[in-house]
């Protein structure tokens, strides 16, 4: 009821605000941009895991011994003084793994979001739809990374979400963003659960080379019958220290009732830190660390000992001829307290592989 009340009176604002504003600035005609993005990939896993699906805890680039395409999107963009769509059409084995909940056509959907403007300024949106979600510094689009693989912080947070994001930039240093959405990750919202999730951002930019985020998710991922409140947090900082070299650190933390009602809650955790060093222009090295930590199995059930208690090491060169192509090459090591990683006949505490991936882009905007 409190949600229902909240959303009348929000689109009550959003009426009297457009009404009130120049209709003049709403007959101007939208840029139009059409972009594209293409990520193959080959990786090959020293541990030869029985199938072609590496790890059950990945969901980029999570294919051993054959070439095959991560992710590849078509987007269709419109932008307006005053509103905004996108709808971005998705294949590829990270579809096929991270949406394997969707129903029928929905995995397709890597975007689909409408947003207006609900001020004068401009600097106060309504988004509304699928969109990337607001949690982390690494996103579903490769070349955007500083890693070629994703770190397992990345990998077991939402990429996506569905709902609504209220987004208010108050000057160039400052984003602070609230959501609404149908739950963790997900863009239909799981049957039997009648509890909307909420997630906020706040985003700070002192300078051009240094970022803090904070970003929140607050819901459950059960059905009302069996409901565990989730609580998460993630925070990053991202610091470009000289001309050349770059560093960025996260850490997330999460807690989960054990038991519908309980005062007991279950916890994980992860930290990264990534190093990137800028060769020259055509060359790029980065180093990460990093550590996940999910004892109780509540986002990796292992049925072992100790959880999911893993560590991992990765190297990356990248090559970069032009600006919208990417060539990437990247060594990673993950070691598990338990034996957590499949292999050809049993199961293993190590996991190396050798990934490499051509990633291209092209975007083209028509002005009105």
């Amino acid at each position: 009821m409190q949600v229902r009340i909240y959303l009348m009176l929000l689109f009550s604002c959003l009426s009297n605000i457009v009404s009130a504003q120049n209709d003049s600035i709403w007959q101007q005609k939208p840029a139009l941009n059409i972009s594209a993005f293409l990520d193959v990939f080959y990786v090959y896993d020293f541990n030869q895991p029985q199938g072609t699906e590496r790890q059950a805890f990945l969901f980029n680039h999570n294919r051993h011994n054959e070439f095959n395409l991560n992710l590849g999107i078509v987007k269709v963009g419109l932008e307006h003084t005053k509103y905004r769509a996108n709808l971005a059409l998705q294949t590829g084995t990270y579809a096929n793994d991270n949406y394997s909940e969707e129903p029928g056509l929905l995995k397709n959907i890597f975007e689909a979001n409408v947003g207006l403007s609900l001020n004068r300024k401009n600097n106060l949106w309504l988004d509304a739809g699928v969109f990337a979600s607001h949690i982390g510094f690494e996103s579903a689009i490769s070349a955007d990374n500083w890693t070629l693989t994703r770190s397992m912080l990345a990998e077991n947070s939402p990429y996506f979400l569905s709902g609504a994001k209220l987004t208010y930039h108050p000057g160039s240093k400052w984003e602070f963003a609230g959501l609404i959405v149908n739950g963790w990750q997900r863009i239909q919202r799981l049957q039997g659960n009648s509890l909307p999730s909420f997630g906020t951002q706040i985003n700070f930019s002192p300078t051009e080379k240094v970022t803090f985020n904070w970003s929140t998710f607050i819901g459950t991922d059960d059905p009302d019958t069996t409901r565990r409140m989730r609580y998460f947090n993630n925070f990053y900082g991202q610091f470009q220290l000289t001309e050349k070299f770059g560093i960025i650190t996260g850490f997330d933390i999460g807690t989960q009732q054990r038991i519908q009602g309980s005062s007991v809650y279950d916890l994980w955790l992860s930290p990264v830190i990534i190093g990137r060093y800028t060769i020259n222009k055509n060359w790029n090295t980065a180093i990460r660390a990093e550590y996940y930590h999910d004892e109780s199995g509540i986002i990796n059930p292992t049925n072992t000992p100790n959880g999911f208690k893993t560590s991992g090491l990765s190297l990356n060169f990248d090559y970069s001829p032009t600006t919208n192509i990417v060539c990437r090459l990247e060594g990673r090591w993950l070691n598990s307290k338990d034996k957590v990683f499949e292999t050809k006949n049993t199961l293993s505490e190590n996991n190396f592989i050798i990934a490499a991936s051509i990633a291209i882009r092209f975007s083209e905007t028509i002005a009105h």
